[in-house]
């Protein structure tokens, strides 16, 4: 019955990749080469007038223009990246106030944001002492646990009264505490692991244990070409041998895979001692679910190790909030390594690797965040203990895990039905609408905030120059009427910026 449902899924998969496809092609189409032209012809503009104000700024011809400050003293090489710092100056500096938003209220389904006046070139922003209450749709509060009252906040307070606050390294027994030692054992329990370790800080659980499981010679790393910077990290610490294949694109990891096996280790074409597949559960910019069904039996077909990514997949996927695994009906022990983060779904912070007890037991005496870290302190632990029992637990976790299934296909659905172009998979929290163009950036996220909306922009360099977009996270915490109001805000925004387009009403 379980191989059933598998293939199921997996017919189901090749569908889904079928559409996602075709909706590319699409995508692609809306774009003509004029346009591409113009957006890249914006962005020569700005670079143009950048490297004007730079040169000027070194010959002193610009009045009011500030000098480097990181330029090397004469005869010294530079310390510092030029570029990173032109960067800064000539194109973040002019955008900034898009990213740089103090809120003074617990970051839940409304927040409340600090009124400031913008900042040109060379000043810094002027607080006015008031703040505006604004739907948040970018922080990652999936199920709804950035809240001020309830008994998962009425815990945490309690685990202060009882632990304090500090932490000390996980090697020592001042950095082991009950909570702590209870969190793992619930989540290893919860993913269906046998075994699982807890880290202090999310991005460090990646960067530091992909180093302890694929160090030395003889590794080969395949990794998803849109994996998070945490994985990129910590397998370029490594050492080992890095692969990369296509977005979520099965047909070209066999390919990867099939080229290591016949070609085997650089010069030397000796096997490889192992191969160890890299993927995301939600891929966090593209809201785009992995094709695990496929990935796992490359896996099982090639005898590879799987690493698995669910920061945003667990808690958030699955009818019980079990991550990608339960999404596809995948056994857990399947997969060889769980990766998650409590940062997301939890309202917490930290990370976790749940794996076999014997791969745990190494990793808490190699991996650098075990050794050189603190842990994660007892409040912290309790936050996440607390919310993942209600989860697992109570109706109430049900209830929200239902929610923000519903409240995001709703808004997916939504914003589709207006023209707007969006990607993802059902179910995903993560509800990308693309901008395209790079002025579009700076412009839509303060049309956005004009009208009580808190949004995420992203563009070049962490997308490809044409393909800007908005971020949206949608929470359990949103009721339908804040999904309705964010909408109808969204759909002013989207006349006011041409960002609607006929590509759904045939559908």
């Amino acid at each position: 019955m379980g191989a059933t449902k598998t293939q199921n899924h997996a017919s189901t998969n090749d569908a889904h990749t079928k559409k996602e496809k075709k909706h590319i092609e699409e995508i692609r189409t809306m774009l003509s080469y004029p346009e591409i032209i113009c957006i890249y012809m914006a962005f020569c503009i700005v670079l143009v007038f950048g490297l004007i104000r730079e040169w000027s700024s070194k010959l002193g011809v610009l009045a009011g223009v500030k000098v480097n400050p990181f330029s090397a003293p004469k005869g010294y090489a530079s310390l510092f990246k030029e570029l990173e710092y032109f960067w800064l100056r000539r194109f973040y500096q002019r955008c900034r106030d898009c990213f740089e938003r103090p809120i003074a209220s617990c970051a839940g389904t409304w927040i409340d944001v600090m009124d400031r006046t913008s900042p040109d070139e060379n000043t810094s922003y002027t607080y006015k002492g008031t703040t505006s209450r604004i739907l948040n749709l970018g922080s990652y509060n999936y199920l709804g646990f950035a809240e001020t009252s309830g008994p998962v906040i009425d815990s945490v307070a309690e685990s202060i009264k009882k632990y304090g606050v500090c932490s000390g390294s996980p090697s020592v027994e001042a950095g082991r505490c009950d909570v702590v030692e209870e969190l793992e054992r619930t989540i290893a329990a919860y993913v269906g692991k046998p075994a699982a370790i807890v880290f202090g800080m999310g991005y460090a659980t990646n960067s530091t244990t992909i180093p302890s499981i694929c160090g030395g010679r003889g590794t080969l790393i395949i990794s998803d070409t849109l994996n998070h910077n945490s994985i990129v990290a910590g397998a370029r610490d490594s050492g080992a041998i890095i692969r990369t294949f296509k977005h979520n694109d099965t047909r070209d990891l066999e390919r990867v895979l099939c080229a290591a096996i016949i070609e085997g280790q650089p010069r030397t074409h000796r096997q490889w001692k192992k191969i160890v597949i890299i993927v995301e559960g939600i891929y966090s910019m593209e809201g785009e679910i992995c094709a695990l069904p496929q990935i796992v039996a490359l896996k099982k077909k090639y005898k590879a190790y799987l690493y698995v990514d669910e920061a945003h997949s667990i808690g958030a996927l699955g009818a019980n909030g079990r991550g990608v695994c339960e999404h596809w009906g995948i056994d857990p022990a399947d997969v060889d390594i769980l990766m998650g983060t409590f940062t997301k779904a939890f309202g917490s912070v930290g990370g976790y690797i749940a794996a076999e007890q014997a791969y745990i037991d190494y990793m808490r005496r190699t991996s650098y965040a075990q050794i050189y870290c603190s842990s994660m302190s007892a409040p912290c632990a309790q936050q996440a203990l607390a919310a993942l029992n209600v989860i697992s637990k109570t109706e109430d976790g049900k209830r929200r895990i239902h929610q923000l299934h519903e409240n995001s296909n709703y808004f997916r659905t939504k914003l589709m039905e207006l023209g707007l172009c969006v990607f993802g998979d059902n179910d995903s929290p993560v509800v990308p609408m693309m901008l395209f163009h790079l002025a579009k950036i700076s412009a839509v996220s303060r049309l956005l905030l004009e009208r009580g909306l808190a949004v995420v922009v992203v563009g070049f360099p962490v997308t490809p120059m044409v393909l800007s977009r908005v971020r949206f996270c949608i929470s359990a915490g949103h009721t339908r009427e804040d999904i309705d109001y964010a909408i109808s805000k969204i759909s002013e925004v989207g006349d006011i910026a041409l960002l609607k387009y006929d590509m759904y009403k045939a559908e």
